[in-house]
């Protein structure tokens, strides 16, 4: 496939072996069994690989695709809003908001506006920009639409899970313990360990429309979940 005809198109339940090994794509299955291909990006050992997503560059079909399934996914949390994780995971909040009938969302941000303060910021740190150091804010005049609400925390991906943490530790600044984590993918389980660390049951609180494995590479030079 050519780098910009992935996350463009759903295919039937069973279109493509999932057992493996695999080249190319990983065909990622989600919770009503279509299939979506996704890269494979390589990790610096060499020996391991992630597929990946981004939403941002999906096709409008995939992306209603993916928050419908999620939002059907967090339909029983009765959320008064919905809270969005930059960047990407402003793009799946702001339309999962949408399915579950809200004429609105909250985005967080890493951009710090004059009137922002410092004290509502904490710092933020993503897989894909590791090296990039930011802080992770909310609009103070958001305040007032999430404090003493039901609220949900969207994000793209679930991948080391610090992005995650971090909009944790925020909304706890302010006084706010989201009901229900959504994101598209749960990428492998390493997510899981700071989750445990910080001592957050994340069995009940997360909510995925897929999960896709680390890969291994096989003899062939081929991947194998």
């Amino acid at each position: 496939m050519l780098p910009h005809e992935f996350w463009q198109e759903l295919h039937a339940p069973g279109s493509f072996d999932r057992s493996g090994p695999f080249s190319g794509f990983y065909p990622a299955e989600l919770d009503d069994r279509r299939q979506l291909r996704l890269p494979i990006r390589p990790l610096s050992d060499g020996q391991h690989a992630l597929a990946s997503l981004i939403i941002n560059q999906a096709s409008f079909a995939v992306l209603d695709a993916l928050a419908e399934r999620l939002a059907a996914k967090l339909e029983r949390l009765g959320a008064d809003v919905i809270v969005g994780l930059p960047t990407l995971g402003l793009t799946l909040a702001a339309a999962v908001a949408q399915k579950l009938g809200h004429a609105r969302y909250v985005p967080l941000g890493t951009s710090r506006k004059f009137w922002y303060e410092d004290a509502l910021s904490v710092p933020l740190s993503s897989i894909t920009t590791p090296e990039q150091a930011k802080r992770l804010y909310i609009d103070p005049r958001m305040l007032p639409l999430i404090q003493g609400k039901r609220v949900l925390l969207i994000d793209d991906v679930i991948s080391s899970g610090t992005s995650i943490l971090s909009g944790l530790a925020l909304l706890k600044a302010v006084d706010v313990q989201p009901v229900g984590i959504g994101a598209a993918m749960l990428q492998s389980n390493r997510w899981q360990a700071g989750f445990e660390a910080a001592g957050i049951d994340w069995q009940t609180l997360v909510h995925g429309v897929f999960h896709t494995p680390m890969l291994e590479k096989s003899g062939d030079g081929q991947w194998q979940a």
